[in-house]
């Protein structure tokens, strides 16, 4: 088959690859979308430790069932072959307290396709039967492959809380800065306000009923005090993962409120500690999603409550490493870029 695989920092290429043999407890997908996220793009640039080549990435995706191991439907009897699916790139290899809270996410032995097992940037990619979710007949491959994304704003929406009557706060107009800022207007948000400095992505905020901040032209916090009769947010989300993104969040979010970190930019940066004492904040880390939020996100899906349309591209395989440096440098008006590996799909 053939794979995109990342060689070194900045450098992909179109390879053969051998085609994967399920184990007795997998599926074998042919890939029909596979989305590009922007931990890969850190990962891209050699930024990211989770991530080491020669590496077939690729976690956001859909496909069909094209072979199923001999254990597969024993370990989940819903799978055929021919199916549509998806598939929650994250599974345990051993069991934990964390897993039987419902935390698989979190659980130590977790393995991610695409960084730990090769991924969907490949036509034909293994799973664990476990993980993979058929696609309700409302939902096509396409919408199907941004199940994973959508599971993580709904694992921030989530962690939020009960935000309604609340205004909030996204800093980060990306795929999870967009997708966080619906989860929270469905929760009930009185007003999401969205700051980003790509006035593309900014006008995505706002077609999403976002209120656009834009930081070349206002002081965000202040902006957001003003707003909020000085009291600041009740939560607020960073989906960029920078120092002084965080430090705006922080400075944003009123006496008692929520500071949700989702953005893994910067492995650390330093924040006013002694503000968030005094002020009695609680600081969150958002990682990623638990099963129940994966097939939230793709109940939500199916309801059509939640989108990235249509700022959508689909491009080929072979383009992947044009589009990871387009999406580095310049991303514009684009949430997501699902790459097809096969052409068994164009007309899917």
């Amino acid at each position: 088959m053939q794979a995109l695989v990342w060689e070194a920092p900045r450098s992909m290429a179109l390879r053969d690859a051998p085609l994967p043999t399920p184990e007795a407890g997998e599926a074998l997908i042919r890939v029909a979308y596979a989305g590009i996220c922007g931990s890969e793009l850190s990962g891209y640039l050699g930024h990211n430790s989770l991530r080491v080549p020669p590496l077939i990435m690729g976690h956001e995706f859909s496909g069909e069932i094209v072979e199923l191991g001999e254990q597969a439907t024993a370990l989940n009897p819903a799978l055929q072959v021919g199916q549509a699916v998806t598939v929650n790139p994250l599974s345990c290899r051993g069991q934990s307290e964390l897993q039987a809270r419902g935390l698989d996410h979190l659980c130590p032995t977790r393995v991610l396709l695409g960084a730990h097992r090769p991924g969907a940037y490949a036509e034909f990619v293994a799973a664990p039967a476990g993980s993979v979710l058929p696609l309700p007949a409302a939902v096509s491959l396409r919408t199907g492959a941004l199940t994973e994304p959508v599971a993580c704003g709904v694992r921030i929406g989530e962690l939020a809380g009960n935000v309604a009557g609340e205004d909030c706060l996204v800093i980060g107009a990306g795929p999870i800065g967009l997708l966080a800022l619906q989860t929270l207007l469905r929760g009930g948000a009185r007003r999401v306000l969205i700051a980003d400095l790509d006035p593309a992505r900014l006008a995505m905020g706002a077609a999403l009923a976002g209120v656009a901040l834009d930081p070349r032209q206002v002081n965000v916090v202040e902006t957001v005090r003003e707003a909020t009769g000085g009291q600041g947010v009740g939560v607020a989300v960073d989906a960029v993962g920078a120092g002084a993104t965080r430090a705006q969040c922080v400075a944003a979010t009123r006496a008692t409120g929520t500071v949700i970190l989702s953005g893994l930019h910067e492995e650390s940066s330093s924040l006013p500690v002694a503000d968030v004492i005094r002020r009695e904040l609680v600081l969150r880390g958002s990682f990623a999603y638990s099963p129940a939020n994966f097939a939230a996100a793709l109940a939500l899906l199916a309801a059509g409550e939640i989108r990235l349309d249509p700022w959508i591209v689909e491009a080929p395989l072979a383009e992947g490493g044009q589009w990871f440096d387009r999406l580095i440098e310049a991303p514009g008006n684009v949430a997501k870029v699902l790459l097809q590996p096969s052409s068994a799909f164009h007309h899917a």
